[in-house]
This record gives structure tokens, sequence and C-alpha cells, in this order.
């Protein structure tokens, strides 16, 4: 008893109903402090398997865990219930178990007995004087870490010349900053993700006045009200979530270097609004050093031949840009030993290439193998490109411009076989393979002679039952291939057999949408966006385009064409067809006219339409389908 109480004691936190910290106050591991509203919940966390604690903030009645900010994500504590959060000298500090202070808010202030610090149910922790109305001292909202909260900003200070930027996670387990952050750019009022604060490889578009040009996705605001204000002080971009919708939303910088907009739905969890880059391998050095990134892959990243993950733990927890490091140094000549070079095709070129002088690909080769920190090197249209660092940013796949270009891979000489044996070894193989065409050969072409022979004397019975096991055989065969095409994670063009639905071309859907056209969007989700075709007989359809980034694409696409193609009710949309060419997978669905029932219901002029008997109906006819889904189909 006393262990299983001690257990839930140190995994149970002691809520102390109250949203404010005051000067007689503290939180220890054991305890929180929750928004008036219940919202939000602040206290210490670890994450994950991690062994150190934090202070921070997450949703109160969301679960699993999700934190959406963090104070001191630099310096855990390695003991929580000997740390403590408290108000000292007018500031709100965390002290480790040495009394040591490693977080404070820093703020010029000494009336200790006078501030107190409010969690507010938009996510804000605010440091203000008890008696005072004025600006607040210090505010959560103004330090953001990884996730940008409705209501909150993310800020250009005029004056100061200074940025508000998003960071981040290092890992799942560790929110320290890690490679990625999103700021403001001034020069246009554009957002961008830089990695390692230097190099950009996103923008959201300059502001036109209603959306961020190059995120369309923010067309789709009858949820989020957004607003970009500029001003003599300063600019910034904030949103929130229209008052008809009781729903909790967060815009994260997630550590795959993506932005990304959620909304929290107690039925199904955390939805994925909508995600820039649209693919994973867009974001910069996604796969770290000596890391190349495939669309076409689960896991997306893989270390180049001859290397292996630099930090194996961090791999397994989906942070890849740690990248890769050599499981054989390089000898540069040392003992006589000359490296050799990989070539590796369909390969995108590094960063930060240097040209040489060199008239051949020999000549390209000697010269990178002259200079000791070269560690790959390029021959294309007679230049020569070779590369002394890190390599850095290379994607592999079909599809882009990569796929002309091959590079010459830097390796120790005894990590390329060579391919010039020796005389020893060539005897040898020589005699193996005489023994081994003995052996093989010998009873081979006897066996031969004999089946001729027996074949002779087949009579036409035994013809026709041969040619009977024959077919039993293949009719096997084709049974297995459409078993293992039904339990596979992934479909092939050729495996067709036993879908209930027509297979449609890829160019007649191109046709139909007039090549996926922006007019045609009807909207998307995390699965990929939908469009409306027409076919040349006036046929409408709704084309699903399954987006190559989502996790989840491959078994969606399963489940829809083998399950959703044998269901027939009046009130469930019908799937109508289906195609797969190269990297395509899309599904065509009945199109429906009205578009969503969300489109009447929360559209303030379209509401009106629907009387109380057209609700009714309406309800009846999603009841009857979930009834149809859940016991007749």
């Amino acid at each position: 008893m006393l262990l299983l109480f001690l257990y839930l004691f140190l995994n149970t936190n002691i809520c102390l109903g109250a949203d404010t910290i005051s000067a007689n106050h503290s939180i220890t591991r054991s305890q929180t402090i929750v928004s008036t509203g219940g919202v939000f919940e602040l206290g210490f966390f670890r994450p994950g398997n991690s062994s150190y604690y934090y202070i921070g903030m997450w949703y109160n009645k969301v679960t699993p865990q999700t934190i959406v900010w963090v104070a001191n994500r630099e310096k855990p504590v390695s003991n929580a219930f000997s740390s403590e959060l408290r108000i000292s000298d007018g500031n709100l500090v965390i002290f480790d178990e040495s009394n040591t202070s490693i977080w404070s808010t820093n703020v010029n202030s000494n009336r200790s007995a006078s501030v107190q610090a409010v969690l507010s149910d938009s996510g804000n922790l605010v440091l203000s004087e008890v008696s005072s109305t004025s600006k607040p001292l210090w505010q959560s909202f103004d330090h953001p870490t990884n996730t940008f909260l409705p209501g909150s900003k993310i800020a250009y200070n005029k004056i100061t010349k200074t940025s508000q930027f998003l960071t981040s996670w290092r890992t799942t387990e560790d929110p320290a900053p890690g490679l990625f952050s999103l700021e403001l750019d001034p020069s246009d009022n554009s957002y961008v993700i830089l990695w390692n604060r230097s190099t950009r490889y996103w923008t959201s578009g300059p502001w036109n006045g209603q959306i961020f040009s190059l995120v369309p996705e923010m067309r789709r605001n009858y949820i989020y009200d957004y607003k970009f204000v500029s001003n003599d002080n300063e600019s910034y971009f904030t949103y929130s979530v229209y008052k008809t919708f009781a729903i909790q939303s967060r815009c994260v910088l997630d550590l795959s270097g993506q932005i990304k907009q959620l909304s929290w739905l107690p039925s199904s969890g955390w939805n994925l609004f909508w995600t820039q880059t649209r693919e994973q391998c867009a974001v910069y050095a996604y796969c770290g050093e000596y890391g190349s990134c495939d669309e076409s892959t689960l896991s997306f990243c893989s270390c180049l031949p001859g290397f292996e993950p630099k930090t194996q733990s961090y791999w397994d927890l989906g942070y890849y840009s740690d990248g890769c490091v050599r499981k054989t140094r390089l000898q540069c000549g040392n003992n006589g030993e000359i490296d050799k070079f990989q070539p590796i095709s369909n390969m995108s070129l590094p960063e930060k290439k240097q040209y040489k002088r060199a008239g051949s690909l020999r000549e390209c080769e000697a010269t990178c193998l002259n200079i000791c920190s070269c560690t790959a090197y390029a021959y294309e249209s007679s230049n020569c490109s070779i590369w002394t660092e890190g390599l850095l940013n290379m994607r592999k796949g079909e599809g882009n411009e990569s796929s002309e270009h091959t590079l010459y891979l830097r390796l120790a000489a005894s990590v390329i076989p060579d391919h010039k044996q020796s005389s020893q070894s060539r005897k040898l193989y020589i005699l193996l393979f005489g023994i081994i065409s003995v052996v093989v050969v010998i009873p081979c072409a006897v066996y031969l002679v004999y089946y001729l022979g027996r074949k002779k004397v087949v009579n036409k019975r035994g013809d026709r039952r041969s040619i009977q096991e024959d077919q039993v055989i293949s009719l096997y065969d084709s049974e297995k291939q459409i078993r293992e095409f039904m339990h596979s994670g992934q479909f092939r063009e050729d495996e067709k057999k036993g879908i209930e639905v027509p297979y449609v071309v890829l160019d007649s859907i191109l046709a139909a949408t007039d090549n996926f056209s922006e007019a045609n969007k009807l909207g998307g989700g995390g699965f990929g966006p939908v469009y409306k075709g027409k076919f040349p007989a006036g046929q409408e359809i709704a084309i699903k385009r399954l987006s190559s980034t989502s996790g989840q694409g491959l078994q969606e696409f399963k489940n829809e064409v083998l399950l959703i193609a044998k269901l027939q009710h009046r009130n469930l949309v019908r799937l109508l067809g289906y195609c797969i060419e190269g990297y395509e997978k899309m599904l065509l669905y009945e199109y429906m006219p009205n578009k969503s029932l969300d489109s009447f219901l929360f559209d303030r002029k379209k509401c009106i339409l629907l009387n109380w008997e057209s609700r009714f109906n309406i309800v009846l006819g999603i009841a009857k389908g979930l009834l149809y889904l859940h016991h007749d189909s």
C-alpha cells in the first residue's frame, strides 16, 4: 500500500484551485495553477521519457498533454520536488534544488510584495502589480516558444529593430530551441522560416489585405479571424477564433521544420487545418549532414552509403537534423591507402559547392582526391564541383531537378569493394566455379534428359491432367496476389483486382480538373486537397488528391477504396472511382453541389435558409447513414 501511495503521489499534480501566483505562494512538482475557466494549466512537467523537469503551460482538458509554452527550456531541473517557481524581488523566478535562480522574468522592479502572476484563459501568463491596471510588467505572449496561440502576436518592433519569433523544440523530449525559427520580415511584411537563424527556406508571401499571398489555405477563414497590424511602433500578425466555434486552436512550429495550424475536437483529437511547407523535403537540411530526404519513404530521411545516424536515439524520436557520421574515417593517403568514390545518382547536389578547373571526370576526381577535406565531387557539362564541408540539404527521388545529377561520395577504400582482384583470388574463383559447375550443371543435365524422355511417352489423358494442375497453380497464385494486395500497405498500378469501382486514368482527371487549377479547388484537409471535376459527358465529380506528406495517406487510401466502395446508401457520399499513377493517389467521389453542411450552418446568410423542417430532415438523414454504417454495412 505504501508503494502504491508513493507511485500515485509522484505521478499526480495537485491543483491549487487558483489562477494566481502571489508573493507568499510558490509552485513545486506536485502543484499547479489553472486559469479561471479551466482552459490552461501551469506547473512542472516532464516531456516523454526525459529525466528533466520544466515549468510549462498546457491545455487543462486535452489528452494527451499538449505543451504550448515553456519557461526554462534551456535550463531544466533534475529534482522538481526541491525546485520551485515563486515571486522574488518583483520577478517570477525558478529556483533549482540548490536554491539557485535558473530562469527569471528579468523585470526591473523591487516591489516583491505587490507583484502577482495570473494565468488567463487565453494562455497568457501575466506578471503585474496587484493594485495597478497599467501595462503588465511581463507576459508570456511576448516570449513565445514554439506555439502561436489565438490572441497573441509575432511582432517586429520598429523602434528597437528586434523581432519576436517561434523556435521549434529540439526533440519531442527536449524543448530546448531547435534549428527552425519563424519571424516577421519587415521588408515586405511576410513571415519566413529560417534554418539555424540564417538560411531562409520558406516565406508566407506579403500580406495582401486579407491573407498572406503564398498561404491560400487562409481563404477558408470561416473559423479564424486574421488581422495584420502595422503602425509607427510595430508590425504584427494575430488571429482569433470566431465565437461561434467553441474549439481550441494553436499554430505550432513543429520540430519537422513545418508551421502547422491545428484545431482540437474531442471526438478526433488534434486536426490539421493547414501546413507549410507542404512537402517535408522542402524543409532545409531536414535530414542533417550526410543525410538525404526522400518523399516516397515513410521516415523521409536516410544516411548516405557509408554513414550512420550521429545519435540513433534522436532518429528514433523522429529528429533527423542531427545528421549522420562516417562509419569508417577517410585515409587521405595514410598508410598508403587511397580513398575511393561511390557514385550516387538521382540526388540533388548539396549546398556550398566550389568550382574547380578540370577537363574530364578523371581530372575532377583527382582534384578532389588531392584535397584531404574534399568530401564529394560532381562533373557535369564540363564543370567540376567539389565540396569541402559536411554535405547538407540533399534530396533524393524522381520528379524534381535532382533526377539528372550524379554525386561522387568520398569513402574509405575499405568501404568500397575493390573490383581489381588479385591473381590468387582470381584462381580461387575459377576453382570454385569449376566445382559448382560439376555439382550443379551435371545433375541438371541428367534431369533434363529424363524430363524430355518422359514427355514423349505422356498420353493425352496425362496432358489434360497436367493442364488442370497448371490451372490450379495459376488460380492459387492469383488468389495469393489478391490476398497480399488486400493486406499490403501500398497499391501498385497493376493490382486492381477485387476493387469494385472503376479505375480512371490520370489524363482524364487532369482534363476534368483543368490540371488541378485553383478555380476548381473545393477545399482540403490533413490528407490532401479536394477538386471539382467535370467529364466531357457532363458528369461532375469531387476528386480527393492524397498528399504525399500525409503519414496516413496510404492507409486511408486502402481503407476508402476497399471498404467505402462497398457502402451503398442514399445518405452517404458514393465512391465512384480511383486512380493510382506514379506518386499520385486519388479518389473520385460523388459531387455534392450544395457543398459541405458547415457552409450553411456557420454562414450568417446561408443559415437562415435552413428552417426547422430542413434541419430535422438533415439530422434524420445523418442518423440513417450512421445506423447503416454501424448495423447494416
